[in-house]
């Protein structure tokens, strides 16, 4: 009896060539709709499956192989006597490769404007229904979704007859990967159309890779990069990498942080960030004056960091980014002079994000892996709510210091816990982060300030639960102060303020980032 192989892709990159081996090999080629077609005109004997099971293809192509003599044909065990004898009883031959892949549904959901009933349209069952049952059978069937697999099917059959069991096992463990992810794509999307069970009972996620890194956090961790299937508008895996090495693992965590951040602004704004957290942030009318504050907030800090802007870098600003070393220079665009300045450099990495300044959907889920578990919930993706701020204190903020205040929130928002941020005349001049208690945050942020911390104003991401960080405040010039309230003993906080004539105002709101 002559070996039989079913193919019928939707991806019919090296079919044709792969359907040539095997009809060499002597095998018959079985096949449905266009791959049937294609295979044919290529000059290769094809049986339509309507052949083998006697039913024509119904219901717009949507009933093809649901069939027990394609079932059966794939699932029986050769070594089982019953199984065999039930075969030659119901007519079915064997079938011994499989292979497919399925309807185009993840491509079908990224086109911009996508019906549900298209997307519906292009959700596969006949296709996951025989791969599924080939790599059940793995021992008998060589089951393939994956055209670059091609290849090494064929050349185990050139060189041996027959393909190694370990081979045809690692063949059905990407099935279900493959499955696996077609379906998470598919219960996602619905998901999302109904838009009202944020949280359900049981979570799938799917990523697909980006790229294996060269290690992790530190150089004895193995790391991979993977991605979330959609529209990323804003996010790095939307980037295009002009210039340098590919991104590691510690580049990619601190851009994610800048790219943060840089979201709560509209106006001309330059991010600096290390390690994660914010280092200087300048707003200005343009992107150089925007750079120069992000620059002069910390020109400490920024060396070896990354740069975030939210406006074309133009060949006055890479100038001056060219003066330091940087990882990371991140923007919408470059200028061509700016290129030629910042490609002088080798080691620094350029990438473009055209929409860097799109602002993440409500429902993004944020997530942090755990031992044994995942900690799963919306992004923080509020800033405050004007209409709730409460003024405390004697005196309010001017109108500069209401100006800074807000951008002193965008910054501490951004910034680990505990986090203290001080901003003047739009620009971070001191950032403690990720402090264990907060007066010692306070405090290193003045610290990192100076003589700029007189007339700046402070913002804490989390409540002050005792006067001191006022205390230290007032003793550095601080004016005028935002943090979300709610402590037992924020009167003492409020009396402090008064005391030294500091303006201070609660959000209601916090903003903790771990």
């Amino acid at each position: 009896m002559a070996k039989r192989a079913l193919i019928s892709v939707s991806d019919k990159t090296g079919v044709i060539e792969f359907a040539k081996e095997l009809d060499s090999l002597g095998y018959e080629i079985i096949s449905t709709g266009g791959t049937a077609k294609a295979i044919s005109d290529a000059g290769i004997n094809v049986i339509n499956v309507s052949d083998i099971t006697g039913f024509p293809e119904c219901l717009d192509g949507r009933v093809k192989t649901l069939h027990p003599k394609i079932h059966a044909g794939i699932l029986a065990m050769r070594n089982n006597p019953e199984h065999m004898e039930q075969l030659k009883k119901l007519n079915v031959d064997t079938i011994d490769i499989v292979a497919i892949n399925l309807y185009p549904f993840k491509q079908t959901i990224l086109k911009d404007h996508v019906e549900l009933e298209e997307a519906i349209e292009n959700i596969d069952i006949g296709g996951p229904t025989m791969i599924r049952a080939a790599a059940k059978n793995y021992q008998d069937v060589v089951v393939i979704v994956d055209p670059a697999d091609y290849s090494i099917v064929i050349d185990e059959l050139k060189a041996n007859s027959e393909v190694s069991k370990k081979t045809k096992f690692k063949l059905a463990y990407k099935v279900f990967e493959h499955t696996s992810h077609y379906d998470t794509l598919i219960a996602k999307y619905l998901r999302e159309q109904i838009g009202e069970e944020l949280f359900p009972q049981t979570l799938s996620l799917t990523f697909e890779k980006v790229q294996d890194m060269r290690y992790g956090e530190n150089p004895h961790q193995q790391a991979v990069f993977y991605k979330e299937v959609g529209h990323n508008a804003g996010c790095l895996t939307s980037a295009k990498q002009l210039h340098g090495k590919e991104l590691s693992f510690n580049n990619i965590n601190d851009t994610n942080g800048a790219l943060d951040l840089l979201r709560e602004f509209d106006e001309p704004t330059v991010v600096a960030v290390k390690h994660a957290n914010p280092c200087g942030v300048g707003s200005a009318d343009n992107i150089y004056d925007a750079y120069m504050k992000a620059y002069e907030a910390d020109p400490v800090s920024i060396f070896g960091g990354i740069v975030a802007a939210n406006r074309e870098i133009d060949a006055k600003t890479a100038e001056e980014i060219n003066k330091i070393f940087v990882e990371i220079v991140v923007a919408p665009s470059y200028s061509e002079d700016a290129l030629k300045i910042l490609t002088q450099k080798k080691n620094i990495r350029i990438l473009e994000l055209k929409d860097i300044s799109a602002k993440l959907p409500a429902g993004t889920f944020d997530m942090k892996k755990v031992a044994g578990g995942l900690l799963v919930q919306e992004i923080d993706n509020q800033l405050l709510n004007m209409d709730e701020i409460k003024y405390v204190t004697d005196r309010k903020p001017t109108e500069q210091e209401m100006k800074d205040l807000i951008f002193a929130w965008k910054v501490v928002k951004h910034t680990k816990s505990n986090g203290i941020a001080l901003v003047k005349n739009n620009m971070s001049v001191g950032i403690g982060p990720g402090q264990t208690n907060r007066i010692t945050a306070a405090n290193l942020a003045i610290n990192y300030a100076g003589d700029r911390a007189k007339g700046a104003v402070m913002a804490s991401d989390a409540f002050f639960p005792f006067p001191d960080c006022v205390e230290a405040a007032a003793k550095a010039g601080i004016t005028a102060i935002i943090q979300p309230g709610g402590s037992i003993k924020d009167q003492e906080s409020i009396d402090a303020c008064n005391k030294y004539g500091i303006a201070m105002i609660f959000t209601g709101m916090r903003h903790f980032k771990h």
